[in-house]
């Protein structure tokens, strides 16, 4: 069983504490995995769409989970037998933190592929323990790339050229790990992709950045990529004690309808815990509420593709 990272001067009562948060969440979804619950590989491979399925993972709001997202539904579907690539577009690199992936120093990142024309054979690395798992990191090089940018020719383009460029790998799912911004990294993103995929916390504030980023969308879609499809929202950290969440769901829903996935993703512990190991949710604690939420958020977006 994984362990909560505790500070050495913790006292033996705070370690029990934070044993008992953990042992509350883990231990009643562990036993229901171990029964035949929603984690796991159990189910065997799922459907593997009819082309390579590019998602922007975007919202300017940050703190929706954008990158947990990317990382743990990128980790289900490559468990159930999808090829799955993880570009990590965020200078802060935390997609590339929770895959193991290094990202420090003079390593080949996305930086790099956008501009220094670097191919993205150079860049791409396997997951550890995780086949089928692939990422592009980021360095915090990439910051400067919204400034650089500006004066490059086709500069909305440049991360749609370097992916329709990569052959070495035929992916069954991309998926772009946006920065919270609506600057040149994520018009890139957006104009690479088919389909926006945007995480929206359950909370207020949530909601006042979506009108912003649809807005920007569509200009994308009328001037750039008319082919993009706003085909999936994720609720994210889902406190179903509070009035507000669900209203807040409910709200989604109504404006929304079935481009809302039916998974809520709720709070977790496991879930922020995991990527300090290095990990997704998936590998860290397969049996916790958040490892099972993104499990059924995957499932649910494989057959959806396969269906269209």
């Amino acid at each position: 069983m994984t362990q909560t990272p505790l500070n050495p001067g913790d006292s033996p009562l705070v370690r029990e504490a934070l044993s008992s948060v953990v042992s509350r969440e883990t231990s009643p979804q562990k036993t229901a995995a171990a029964s035949g619950g929603s984690a796991g590989t159990r189910d065997g491979d799922w459907p593997r769409p009819p082309k390579t399925r590019i998602f922007t993972v975007a919202n300017q709001k940050g703190g929706v989970g954008k990158t947990t997202t990317s990382v743990n539904l990128a980790a289900a579907l490559s468990m159930h037998g999808q090829r799955v690539l993880v570009v990590d577009l965020d200078p802060q690199g935390n997609a590339s933190t929770a895959l193991s992936i290094e990202h420090r120093g003079d390593v080949p990142d996305m930086y790099k592929v956008l501009v220094e024309d670097v191919s993205l054979e150079e860049v791409v690395k396997e997951v550890p323990d995780m086949p089928g798992l692939y990422c592009a990191p980021a360095t915090i090089d990439l910051a400067g790339a919204e400034i650089e940018l500006v004066s490059m020719v086709a500069r909305e383009a440049r991360l749609q050229r370097a992916l329709a460029a990569y052959t070495a790998i035929e992916f069954d799912y991309v998926f772009i790990d946006c920065p919270p911004s609506l600057g040149l990294l994520t018009v890139n993103a957006l104009m690479a992709a088919n389909e926006l995929l945007v995480p929206i916390q359950c909370e207020y504030y949530a909601l006042e950045g979506l009108g912003q980023l649809l807005r920007n969308v569509d200009l994308v879609r009328a001037h750039l990529n008319p082919s993009l499809d706003l085909s999936t929202i994720l609720m994210t950290m889902y406190d179903g004690r509070t009035r507000l969440a669900s209203q807040v769901a409910e709200e989604v829903r109504s404006h929304f309808g079935d481009t809302v996935l039916s998974t809520l993703i709720p709070r977790s512990v496991r879930v922020s815990e995991a990527p300090s190991y290095g990990q997704s949710v998936m590998t860290y604690d397969p049996g916790s509420s958040g490892a099972m939420a993104y499990m059924d958020a995957a499932r649910e977006m494989a057959y959806r593709g396969a269906a269209v």
